[in-house]
């Protein structure tokens, strides 16, 4: 199969979506594989780097999209980008197409196979192509929280990690999953009292244990988030419902009752945010005010750390990708993990979350193939 790896061109974005690792991988296997100049230079991967590891070199992004079979990207693509897609072409990246109907429409009238790395699971019921960005996501959550919190970035001059006689910041972590436990066992290490809300029973044993007690654990309620709010001088949304919008869990009324200066992070940002007040940012504006509340929503917080983001991420989408590029879309009819990542195909919708948060109609993957 042809495989080709355009740039990414989404603000401050300089992850690549094969190191050249990856691409020795897929050349070992027979595949071609086709990288934009200067793809991984964000990321620290030069041209040349690719070539040693057998990719060619394209001049651009349209010699990428118009010579490839299978394009893999890390973030959504932009309108240029699935302007350019095509039927019969294979597109494999993260998508988050909920919250975004413009683009879900993009890829429908492209009748591209879209599969999205954020809803492919594993036979846990885990989503192991989100989970490694969900760790770095979560930990820099707690590095941009700390640092938004002194006086010159808007918050409210209080040292994360407190000093003796001072108390550190209260964290509340609205979530236990992956973004939610690296954020809590980061604040933690950093000094933080921290606390976290989970309706999970068992993860709430599981947090108990892996961080010694040292992490508060709630039951999830709106008591209790009415209750936790006032306290924390810091919010991290972790929170996800697989491919849909993320909910709504502090409303705007919240702000008021908040200290002045406090932070919020939403890093449920991409599903739409789990704050009512949310809006993406970019890193390099990062943060705006509402009711004397600073709100931090980048959408690509991982982007921040694009080496370490490129490579976990490769260790993750690696096996399915090579799945794809040996099978082609038949790879979806002998594993029904990363079936579970089709969200688009031949101009149809084929993942429901998706289809339900946009109010449009879902189809059977495996009847679009049939009547295909």
């Amino acid at each position: 199969m042809r495989v080709g790896v355009p740039s990414e061109i989404k603000t401050n974005e300089h992850r690549v979506g094969l190191t050249p690792t990856a691409v020795r991988e897929y050349a070992a296997r027979g595949h071609s594989v086709m990288v934009q100049a200067g793809a991984g230079a964000g990321a620290g991967f030069t041209d040349e780097d690719y070539r040693k590891a057998g990719a060619s070199i394209a001049p651009d992004a349209a010699a990428v999209f118009s010579g490839s079979d299978m394009i893999v990207k890390v973030k959504e693509p932009q309108k240029v980008e699935w302007e350019m897609l095509r039927e019969d072409q294979i597109l494999y990246t993260y998508l988050h197409l909920a919250p975004d109907p413009e683009q879900t429409q993009g890829l429908l009238a492209s009748k591209c196979a879209a599969i999205a790395y954020e809803t492919v699971t594993d036979a846990r019921g885990g989503l192991p192509l989100l989970a490694p960005m969900s760790e770095v996501a979560g930990r820099i959550a707690v590095f941009s929280a700390a640092e938004t919190l002194l006086k010159h970035n808007g918050g409210m001059g209080l040292l994360f990690c407190g000093v003796p006689g001072v108390a550190p910041a209260r964290v509340l972590v609205l979530g236990g999953g992956v973004v939610g436990l690296n954020a809590a066992r980061m604040a933690m290490g950093l000094g933080a009292e921290v606390v976290v809300l989970e309706r999970s029973i068992p993860r709430m044993a599981y947090i108990d244990e892996v961080t010694g007690g040292r992490v508060i654990t709630r039951y999830s309620s709106i008591g209790a988030i009415d209750e936790e709010i006032v306290k924390a001088d810091v919010v991290i949304g972790a929170v996800l419902v697989p491919g849909a919008s993320a909910p709504k869990l502090v409303k705007r009324e919240h702000l008021a009752k908040m200290k002045p200066g406090s932070v919020l992070v939403d890093v449920a940002i991409d599903q739409g945010g789990c704050f009512e007040t949310s809006r993406p940012t970019t890193h390099e504006d990062p943060t705006y005010v509402i009711d004397g509340v600073v709100h931090y929503c980048v959408a690509n917080m991982p982007g921040a750390a694009p080496r370490t983001s490129s490579e976990a991420l490769n260790n993750a989408t690696l096996p399915f990708g090579l799945a794809l590029a040996d099978h082609g879309l038949d790879a979806l009819k002998k594993d029904p993990h990363l079936a579970r990542g089709l969200n688009v195909l031949k101009g149809q919708i084929t993942y429901p979350a998706v289809a339900q948060a946009l109010g449009l109609e879902w189809s059977d993957p495996f009847g679009v193939w049939a009547h295909g």
